[in-house]
């Protein structure tokens, strides 16, 4: 199975839903709520997600070696789904 990690802020519906979307279908995952870190740690996760692609814009999945933005279920699935 491969690693999923969600960077999320607590607050945001679209990151609640990709949370219980993954629960829902029982795939184990990392929530790491970017409001709720301190400082240091927020410019660590925000340069992580630059390098890997992102905007900064919540929520953050990355999926094995990919990774996406927003809530779009069609693309977990192929990024879950992909060899």
């Amino acid at each position: 199975m491969k690693k999923v990690t969600i960077y999320a802020l607590s607050t945001c519906l679209w990151c609640k839903k990709t949370k219980k979307y993954f629960e829902d279908r029982k795939v184990a995952f990392e929530a790491v709520d970017y409001d709720k870190q301190d400082e240091a740690r927020q410019e660590e996760l925000m340069a992580e997600m630059r390098a890997a692609g992102g905007t900064g814009s919540f929520p953050f999945v990355k999926i094995g070696g990919a990774s996406t933005q927003g809530y779009d279920p069609e693309e977990f699935e192929k990024l879950l789904n992909d060899k």
